[in-house]
């Protein structure tokens, strides 16, 4: 297979890889428990939604 002819910069390098690294997901205070979860998701801890019983607590256990 060929070879490149020029280089590629390390400016170009660093873009490609810019994309690589994790971030930590957002993460939001449930305000029944105050337990920490996943923005506009159900609390995993106590099962509320927007102050709504959403599942039932002897599910979540």
């Amino acid at each position: 297979m060929p070879n490149p002819v020029k280089r590629h910069s390390k400016t170009r390098r660093n873009k490609r890889r810019s994309h690589d690294f994790l971030k930590q997901p957002a993460l939001s205070v449930c305000p029944q428990c105050n337990e920490p979860k996943m923005p506009h998701r159900v609390c995993p801890n106590c099962g509320t939604y927007k102050g709504k019983e959403v599942i039932p607590a002897e599910k979540i256990s």
